[in-house]
């Protein structure tokens, strides 16, 4: 298996350390991991952010560490559309300056909580879709895979992301698996993944604790799913996400992508990825 890890996993630790782009990556290297994804390019103030995230891509090079995916945030429902799609555009250039061959691009978070405001995922696929394709589009002429996650709550369960991936139905449009966010949509990890691996251009792996939603909230630390379940993230193998039997899944449908860690609990995330990554390679011993 071909691991990385996600530069997200470092935010808690980031400015503490003054890590930036470089530092990120001679971390992941102690930690052990073979790539690295980048959620931000980090450029100094000031600084052209392609002109940085070519010297990220030399650095990565030098350090022989492969930089295996760029993962931003959009809005494809509420932002300008001409606008967001200029600001795509843009990243999808500082993804090409990175030297990635794929970009994650959030689709949305949904209507606005408004109860006068009745409005079905299938209302907001008729507006998204074609957005996220014409994206995929300009992507593809840049040698781009583009792809989105099933995050964010409104587009996050089994059905939802594989509805939007075929009414998108387009080769350089794919999917991001990351094997824990179906929790968020209260579904099954393990029954979800065995719906839509055949889609996966690019997992993450991720675990989470889970408690019922009818118990007192666990406080700080936790937060709450679609139907009212509480979650949070820890140390892969430490908690209620079938880890090993969703990537099974996903590597028997002949998947031979990369695999990212996405850290976001509370615990240190150096022991975090450090420990996570001893589980894994005991799962599934070279």
């Amino acid at each position: 298996m071909n691991i990385g890890v996600s530069s997200y996993s470092f935010e808690s630790i980031r400015k503490v350390r003054n890590l930036d782009a470089f530092g990120m990556i001679d971390l992941a290297l102690e930690l052990g991991f073979s790539a690295i994804e980048f959620i931000d390019v980090y450029a100094p103030e000031g600084k052209d952010k392609i002109s940085h995230a070519k010297e990220i891509s030399a650095y990565a090079k030098e350090k022989g560490i492969e930089i295996s995916a760029y993962t931003i945030g959009a809005d494809l429902l509420f932002r300008d559309e001409s606008e967001e799609y200029q600001r795509l555009c843009g990243e999808l250039e500082i993804a090409q300056a990175l030297g990635v061959d794929k970009m994650r691009h959030d689709i949305c978070s949904g209507f606005p909580n408004e109860r006068k405001l009745r409005r079905s995922f299938n209302d907001a696929l008729k507006i998204v879709a074609p957005r996220a394709r014409k994206v995929s589009e300009f992507a593809e002429t840049l040698g781009i895979k583009t792809m989105f996650e099933n995050h964010g709550f409104f587009c996050q369960d089994s059905e939802r992301v594989e509805k939007l991936l075929n009414t998108v139905d387009f080769e350089n449009f794919g999917l991001l698996i990351d094997i824990g966010n179906f929790l968020c949509a209260d579904e099954d990890p393990g029954v979800a993944v065995g719906k839509l691996a055949p889609y996966a251009i690019h997992v993450h792996i991720k675990d989470f604790f889970i408690r019922d939603g009818m118990l007192p909230t666990p406080g700080a630390g936790w937060f709450r799913t679609r139907a009212g379940n509480y979650l949070r993230g820890t140390v892969v193998g430490h908690g209620n996400v079938p880890v090993k039997q969703c990537l099974e899944t996903i590597k028997n449908t002949g998947y031979n992508g990369k695999f990212s860690f996405e850290f976001e609990g509370l615990e240190d995330p150096i022991f975090a990825l450090r420990t996570g990554l001893e589980n894994l390679n005991g799962y599934f011993p070279q």
